[in-house]
């Protein structure tokens, strides 16, 4: 790990500043960079994947560790709200069930007691090539993804190329499925971002960024609507490990079931098989005005999947995702996968 200056920030204006890149700065991976429950970043930074010469203290500052809000005026959430905090959070628990389950699908109890949602959302790709110090891939300035010929298991097969990176958090499919959205603060003031625009594919932008967030920039809080379907919401997920273990496949569903078990409104978001968080419409769009039976399950798995485009060594993924995607749609509409 390379020597770095450590500051704590008192203020979400001072550790913007503290943020900002030297005019004379060089390389990205040495610019400062925030931490919370630093889960992420110190591993990175012990594989040099990233040497930030500044670490900012975001734990500091106050007011960024709280929920609010109830089922009908829906959630405020800190960015530095622990994910042991969000998973055993009464009005979570009760009104947004899926957001509760994706938060204890993460890791160890240990990490979660120390692991902050806004860090959850902003963690780097866990592609082994990318953590190898060794290896300067696509994501670290090189010229060449190593994954898309290579060991690539646990790579993407919805929206590759020219990375084959997978979005490794929980939580944000979730969140997106309940149409949640983060206040963002930086040197050019403070906005709000709808999730469904935060985080960008390798294809747009900057290859080596994950989301719009410039250097200077952190979240601040992250805002779930009240809606008609976040009390039938759920979260699966696959894994190799039964614990401290990132999602091979994930499904988060959100569906309001009307008489007859008939669905008025759907959502249904992917993890792990994308380098973004995988909203499926076409089969949200099928599932709509459909009475939930097992034919329908099959069919909407179907379609969740159709598109996909898997590299040499991941093509379990499809049928994987699709017994997820029945499973969960089963879960919360009360019928049988």
């Amino acid at each position: 790990m390379k020597a770095f200056e450590w500051v704590n920030a008192s203020s979400v204006n001072e550790a913007v500043q503290l943020l900002t890149p030297a005019s004379n700065a060089g390389d990205m991976d040495e610019a400062p960079r925030p931490i919370a429950g630093g889960q992420d970043l110190l591993t990175t930074m012990k594989d040099y994947s990233t040497r930030p010469v500044r670490v900012v203290n975001l734990k500091s500052i106050r007011g960024l560790n709280s929920i609010q809000g109830t089922a009908r005026r829906g959630l405020t959430i800190g960015a530095l709200v622990t994910l042991t905090q969000l998973e055993e959070h009464p009005v979570v628990r009760a009104s947004f069930p899926g957001l509760a389950e994706a938060a204890h699908s993460i890791a160890t109890p240990q990490i979660r007691n120390l692991g902050t949602v806004g860090g959850n959302l902003c963690q780097r790709p866990r592609c082994w090539y990318f953590r190898l110090e060794e290896v300067i891939c696509l994501k670290k300035g090189g010229s060449e993804c190593y994954a898309a010929n290579g060991e690539n298991k646990y790579n993407a097969i919805f929206g590759g190329g020219p990375s084959y990176i997978v979005h490794p958090s929980d939580l944000a499919p979730m969140l997106l499925a309940l149409g949640a959205s983060v206040s963002v603060t930086g040197s050019a003031g403070a906005r709000t971002i709808p999730l469904d625009k935060f985080f960008t594919l390798p294809a747009e932008g900057s290859i080596r960024r994950e989301n719009v967030l410039k250097n200077d920039d952190i979240i601040t809080q992250i805002h779930v609507p009240a809606s008609s379907f976040a009390a039938h919401s759920t979260y699966l997920k696959f894994k190799e490990r039964e614990s401290l273990d990132f999602a091979l496949a994930s499904v988060a569903a959100a569906v309001q079931v009307g008489a007859n078990k008939t669905v008025t409104q759907a959502r249904l978001v992917l993890g792990g098989v994308a380098p973004v968080p995988w909203r499926v419409p076409d089969a949200e769009k099928f599932l709509t005005g459909k009475t939930l039976n097992g034919d329908v399950l099959r069919e909407t798995a179907k379609l969740a999947l159709a598109g996909a485009q898997p590299l040499e060594n991941n093509g379990y993924k499809i049928p994987l995702t699709q017994t997820l995607v029945r499973r969960a749609l089963a879960k919360v509409g009360g019928v049988a996968a």
